[in-house]
């Protein structure tokens, strides 16, 4: 499923990131990478926030879509 449709403290590994290679370079560049633990902070006005290597990073819902978990 799509990390924008996981609940919010919800620890889970990434499966597999799709989209457009920019796409894919981009994500992976914020560190979410395949195998990679992410977890859902908070969602705001249609953004995500997630919990990744310890870091918080922002992101739209159409790019979270991208990111499956």
């Amino acid at each position: 499923m799509p990390v924008s449709m996981a609940k919010i403290g919800q620890e889970m590994p990434i499966v597999k990131i799709s989209g457009k290679d920019e796409s894919r370079r981009f994500l992976e560049s914020l560190g979410l990478v395949v195998g990679e633990k992410v977890t859902v902070v908070s969602e705001i006005g249609g953004n995500i926030i997630l919990n990744v290597k310890n870091t918080r990073v922002a992101i739209d819902k159409s790019m979270a879509n991208r990111i499956i978990v």
